[in-house]
């Protein structure tokens, strides 16, 4: 399990946590970087002193390296990304914009620049401004999303650029971690299976929902807005789709779902909050702790890599 990622990261293993909005926190992080992968603090729309202190409280808990996830719409990005550098993370990954206005500052300091690429194009601008990586997401994943899936982007992406590829979107399990060494990627992002694990903080009722999904469970809400989400259905994403289907405005769509994944994550209201989720969710079956479940994830992959040109 040693590839390109494990020494550009210093990680045991190429497993990288998604930096997922109100779920990915300084406790998960902590627990995914004990247990041998990259834990990612979700900086999503949070003010800085907040991510600052999250990284704080990480650094008691673990001396492994770990990475912030900074959005880089949000109207604290220009503050965020400075604390990252101030507070000496080891990695960030970037989402919702391109990080080129700060890749000198966090190269000053020592940071690894990973940003999220949803098509070739982003891939080879985001290498030409000094990426160290790239993570290549396929529409399967949860949250936010692209339209490529896995299958077809990652091994795209990687033919394109020359730094190593973290492939994202639909894996869960060894299964779609060796798949992703096989389509080129040196390393694999997942988030639907971390948000179950013991240390994740969200609530028990958003764990249970996740569980129990089937394949056909989750609805991607806002295409015809240019901004699909995909998330567990409910009785939110069925309003949603039936606004939506009927041309309700983009104010009345974002009225159903504001405050949505908080109400989720929170408050434990999987009816009417936004349980965001990938495809994945039909293969999470079971809580486990951050070392079980990455453990388990490595002692799959290797069985299956065994005897293939990956794995000696």
């Amino acid at each position: 399990m040693k590839t390109e990622i494990t020494q550009l990261l210093g990680t045991e293993y190429p497993i990288i946590q998604g930096g997922m909005a109100w779920v990915a926190e300084y406790h998960l992080a902590a627990a995914v970087s004990e247990a041998g992968g990259l834990g990612i603090i979700g900086a999503a729309n949070a003010p800085a002193d907040w991510v600052r202190q999250q990284i704080r409280e990480a650094k008691k808990l673990t001396e492994k390296p770990f990475g912030v996830n900074i959005m880089l719409m949000s109207p604290y990005a220009d503050e965020v990304a400075k604390v990252a550098a101030e507070e000496g993370v080891k990695v960030v990954t970037t989402g919702a914009g391109s990080p080129e206005k700060y890749m000198k500052m966090w190269k000053d300091a020592g940071i690894k620049v990973i940003p999220v690429v949803a098509s070739v194009a982003l891939a080879r601008r985001m290498e030409r401004c000094g990426a160290d990586a790239v993570i290549a997401e396929g529409t399967e994943s949860g949250g936010h999303i692209g339209e490529t899936t896995t299958m077809v982007l990652v091994p795209q992406v990687a033919d394109a650029v020359n730094v190593p590829v973290i492939a994202a979107g639909g894996i869960a399990d060894g299964r779609g971690i060796a798949a992703a060494f096989m389509l080129g990627a040196q390393g694999v992002q997942m988030g639907t299976h971390f948000i179950v694990t013991e240390e994740c903080q969200v609530h028990e009722n958003y764990k249970d929902m996740i569980i129990k999904a089937r394949d056909i469970d989750t609805r991607v809400t806002g295409r015809t807005t240019g901004h699909p989400v995909r998330a567990l259905r409910n009785r939110m994403t069925g309003e949603y789709l039936k606004k939506e289907a009927e041309g309700a405005t983009f104010e009345e769509l974002e009225l159903l779902t504001l405050g949505g994944l908080r109400k989720a994550v929170v408050d434990g209201d999987v009816k009417t909050g936004s349980v965001m989720s990938g495809q994945s969710a039909g293969l999470v079956k079971e809580k486990l702790t951050c070392k079980a479940l990455i453990q388990k994830l490595v002692t799959e992959t290797e069985e299956l890599l065994k005897g293939t040109f990956l794995y000696e």
